[in-house]
């Protein structure tokens, strides 16, 4: 029988597949030498390059001895430095000769000839830190000032620091740590309180830049101006009509031409376009797999028989919300993406997850992705454990040796 966790690595690896497939079916222009596809350039181009490193990232993660790493305390931990490397790269996107401006937005930093997206890293690490936050013996996040508020605050900081190149990266791992934290035990009621707040700060982002402003009236209305503003979304609207239920066929899309984000922000659209309904359903249907057999792990109830981490903290707890947030940021991505693409919400700067053309993003993604079977193998060395042992409880470097 098929394994939660092998599952989850198998999907990854499909939908990385697909996503070498279709940025090369989508970058096919017949009669233009330049941008002709080969052989050559499906198998061994920046996009195949970039998948083959995301499914080594993908087994390096899956083989952690995740209960030891995320056991850790103190200034050992792992998840305060994930995030302050997250922060030093957001950062870094405004230090001269590191970061890059593309489109008139710093979004990007360069280390070495690599290039990639500062946001990336950090849009993992925060929800990652706040589940890692959330289950501190010292914290109780069911009180509001000296539990859930001061976490909201260090989310509203990060994320505002974010919205200010990148608003819908922001809001996606806003998003994301707060429903981290609901899940951890935060009231709803301290939420709904600060609700306000967070809709004022929507709107100041919004307002105070003229494009995001015009981005709101085409989606309200994106005939209003079909030459201008509200091109891309109409053209994406043909593309997805123009497939039908089987597609024009690979490289057959027409409306590739007049997409300029085609391979990333609208690769949805040519999906549809050129696999049709079908096809589309079947890649939306292979998130939902995805997403069904990470959710199974994190209800294990071997995870319930953790013992404490090092530093007193609820090791089984972190290790349930660290998935749920990898799952959420997944998914909530995954779905930004297509109700953009199907002009269900304004338009926003959110690839599709494993399958827009990206570097650094599939890598990452496919990492955090290879942490839940790592989790799935600590519940079942956990309960061999407790099956060498019956009688009395595991100690952590009992449970980590049968991890490692």
């Amino acid at each position: 029988m098929l394994k939660a966790g092998h599952a989850v690595a198998l999907l990854t690896i499909c939908l990385l597949v697909i996503g070498v497939l279709m940025v090369n079916s989508t970058e096919l222009r017949v009669g233009l030498e330049t941008t002709q596809v080969t052989h050559q350039s499906v198998f061994f181009g920046p996009p195949a390059i970039h998948a083959t490193l995301a499914i080594g990232a993908l087994t390096i993660a899956c083989f952690l001895p995740i209960s030891r790493l995320a056991g850790l305390s103190g200034w050992m931990a792992p998840a305060p430095w994930l995030l302050g490397l997250g922060i030093l790269l957001l950062l870094s996107a405004w230090l001269p000769g590191v970061g890059r401006a593309m489109n008139n937005s710093h979004r990007w930093v360069e280390f070495a000839g690599i290039q990639f997206q500062a946001s990336e890293t950090i849009k993992w690490a925060l929800p990652v830190f706040v589940a890692w936050l959330a289950t501190r013996r010292s914290i109780d996040v069911t009180r509001f000032m000296k539990g859930s508020f001061p976490i909201l605050v260090l989310i509203a900081l990060i994320c505002g620091t974010i919205a200010v190149e990148d608003l819908g990266t922001a809001v996606l791992v806003a998003s994301v740590s707060t429903l981290v934290l609901v899940a951890a035990g935060a009231r709803i009621l301290h939420l709904i309180l600060l609700l306000p707040f967070a809709l004022g700060g929507l709107v100041a982002a919004i307002v105070v830049e003229p494009y995001r402003v015009q981005r709101v009236f085409t989606y309200l209305d994106p005939y209003q101006d079909p030459e201008g503003s509200g091109w891309h979304i109409i053209q994406s609207f043909k593309a997805i009509s123009g497939g039908g239920l089987l597609g024009r066929g690979l490289g057959a899309g027409e409306q590739k031409f007049d997409l300029v984000s085609d391979t990333t922000d609208f690769i949805f659209s040519i999906i549809c376009e050129e696999l049709g309904l079908l096809g589309a359903a079947l890649i939306a249907s292979a998130f939902l797999v995805l997403l069904f057999c990470g959710l199974s792990i994190m209800n294990d109830r071997r995870l319930d028989s953790c013992p404490p981490d090092s530093g007193g903290g609820d090791l089984g707890s972190f290790l349930r919300l660290m998935g749920f947030a990898v799952l959420l940021t997944l998914g909530l991505q995954a779905v930004f993406n297509m109700l953009v693409t199907t002009g269900l919400i304004p338009t926003k700067g959110i690839a599709l997850p494993l399958i827009s053309r990206g570097g650094t993003g599939w890598i990452l993604t496919a990492f955090f992705l290879g942490l839940l079977p790592a989790i799935e193998r600590s519940a079942e060395a956990l309960q061999h454990d407790t099956r060498e042992d019956p009688s009395g409880p595991e100690s952590a470097s009992t449970l980590e040796a049968g991890v490692s």
